[in-house]
């Protein structure tokens, strides 16, 4: 089976130029699409509200948690500029590594 690709190649360009395409668009070729595009979408959708509310549960829980939480409100545990300080430490060239602890 001895395959000519140059012959093959025109012979595929000679069949292609004999029947261009037509300029007409199918019968309901959009409602087609959009019917395939739906059930995806569906599906995502029925699945992220679902996920809405055990996401709005867990923020609910870890919110009151930090608000009661015993020693929340002390200065001693002031998670804001543990966490400030903790970021700009490698920003900061004149402080010591250790002057945050």
């Amino acid at each position: 089976m001895n395959l000519n690709l140059a012959e093959l190649n025109r012979k595929l360009i000679a069949a292609a130029r004999a029947n261009p395409p037509s300029d007409q668009v199918p019968y309901a070729f959009e409602k087609r699409i959009i019917a395939r595009l739906k059930a995806p979408v569906a599906l995502w959708s029925r699945a992220l509200w679902r996920a809405a509310a055990p996401c709005v549960a867990v923020m609910l829980l870890l919110s009151a948690w930090s608000v009661f939480a015993p020693g929340a409100h002390s200065p001693a545990t002031d998670l804001s500029q543990d966490f400030e300080n903790t970021l700009l430490a490698a920003a900061d060239p004149e402080q010591p590594a250790d002057s945050a602890w």
